[in-house]
């Protein structure tokens, strides 16, 4: 356990609201507490009577603003340009409001360390002369590329003529390995619009911190680093201490979770023989078609391992008739599990996953090799990182009808759990799960740069 210093500096944490951005960013509150800071955690009123921090036994305290949604949250417009400028306008508000509540207490906010979608934060920070922070929440190589389309040095659409598509830091990348903004053009077209404004005002940001780890990503942070007019550090990996260094006590879980929690998985693993379970799990957002699970569901069984299966509860319609009890005891099937406490379980072989960057880099720094799915955003390019670059897992292959077969399923999950390929794989990732370690261990990249971060701001709070 760290030794704690008195705490001075106070910082503000301000996430957007979906469970991808929201971990990382309680993850580093933690961090940024441990370090002798006072750390506030401000989710949206909808998200913050969802999750129930309250109950939470933590040093870190909970505060809300709004965004004129209290009672369902997004799902009050179900449109996310609405959505977006009512956020602004009523959480830029609130979040004044908040600033002053704590500047007439005992620990006035000193600095805010706001989500980089939220670019409007840091225009209220400037309002009241306080350190605005900029956190990344997704791979620096993802940042990258966005920066690049942002300031026009990628031009839009990518023709054939411009292949391979070279970035400085990053390998060379077809088309497909782009973000899916990118690839497929015009598609949700105020996603991308979100990702692009991260850069609307990042130069006058204070610092930019990035949820990855030096040399997980070192030529892309170098490149990067480069065209950043302020100080660009890598802070990750931001997942609970207990699967890294060990450092804060009782960091086990992420503790803020939008849905329910199934704990079934934990006692069925224990009764399974070592690397025999394919684990899958497509995050908190994506819907797969009917037809997409149903192949999925006929690989799976093709392959004969033992399947843990996270299907949300929305989606649980899709799973085949009859599938559930055909596979038996050779399988289970949850809603929503603590992820990290099953890719450290050693029952795990294979994380079948979309490549969300936080389940990517859960993976790799527990040491599970992957089966890259990626559905949309930046989950393609996190799959050609985990495919070419780390070399810990292997890409499937679309269709052109869109649609990943179930032979396709089978023959990835058997490359990743047998052979030599397999064995190279798992002896990748075990490679990055010692550099991430490594990083945010005593005296690593990420720890250093996280002591910087805090000796600056206890200098700006004398």
């Amino acid at each position: 356990m760290e030794k704690k210093a008195n705490k001075r500096g106070h910082v503000l944490v301000i996430p957007y609201s979906t469970q991808g951005h929201i971990n990382p960013m309680l993850q580093f509150s933690k961090r940024l507490s441990s370090k002798g800071l006072k750390a506030t955690f401000a989710t949206t009123v909808f998200i913050s009577e969802t999750m129930k921090p309250e109950l939470l036994n933590s040093e870190i305290d909970f505060d809300t603003i709004s965004d004129g949604c209290d009672k369902e949250g997004f799902f009050a417009l179900g449109d996310i340009d609405d959505y977006l400028v009512r956020l602004q306008a009523v959480g830029s508000k609130t979040l004044t409001e908040l600033i002053i509540k704590h500047k007439n207490s005992p620990h006035p906010i000193d600095c805010i360390l706001y989500d980089a979608f939220l670019p409007w934060v840091l225009d209220v920070a400037q309002q009241f002369g306080i350190v605005g922070i900029a956190f990344f929440t997704q791979a620096c190589a993802v940042d990258y590329i966005y920066y690049y389309v942002h300031n026009g040095l990628l031009s839009l659409p990518i023709s054939s003529s411009m292949m391979p598509i070279v970035i400085p830091g990053l390998p060379l990348l077809d088309l497909r390995d782009m973000p899916s903004f990118i690839y497929v053009v015009g598609s949700y077209p105020s996603h991308f619009k979100l990702v692009l404004n991260q850069f609307s005002n990042i130069d006058k940001a204070d610092f930019i911190l990035v949820n990855t780890f030096y040399k997980l990503e070192q030529e892309v942070v170098d490149s990067m680093s480069k065209v950043m007019t302020q100080p660009l550090l890598t802070i990750g990996p931001t997942i609970p201490s207990m699967c890294v260094d060990k450092r804060l006590e009782n960091d086990k879980d992420y503790d803020l979770n939008l849905f329910k929690l199934d704990s079934t998985s934990t006692c069925w693993l224990t009764t399974k023989p070592p690397c025999s379970v394919v684990y899958v799990s497509f995050g908190s957002l994506a819907n797969l078609t009917s037809n997409q699970m149903k192949e999925l569901a006929w690989g799976l069984k093709q392959t004969g391992f033992h399947l843990l299966w996270v299907v949300r509860s929305s989606e649980l319609p899709k799973v085949p008739h009859g599938f559930i009890e055909e596979m038996g005891d050779k399988a289970l099937i949850v809603t929503w599990i603590p992820q990290t406490e099953v890719l450290a379980n050693e029952a795990i072989g294979c994380f079948f996953t979309h490549c969300g960057w936080n389940s990517t880099i859960e993976a790799l720094c527990l040491g599970v090799p992957m089966v890259a799915m990626p559905q949309w955003a930046d989950q393609t390019t996190d799959a050609k990182l985990v495919e070419d670059v780390w070399k810990v897992g292997v890409r499937v292959n679309v269709r052109e009808d869109g649609i990943v077969s179930g032979d396709e399923i089978e023959r990835c999950i058997r490359q990743v759990m047998e052979g030599e390929q397999g064995i190279e794989m798992k002896r990748n990732a075990m490679k990055w799960k010692e550099l991430a370690v490594e990083a945010v261990c005593e005296g690593g990249s990420s720890d250093k740069n996280i002591d910087e971060l805090v000796s600056k701001i206890l200098a700006r709070c004398k």
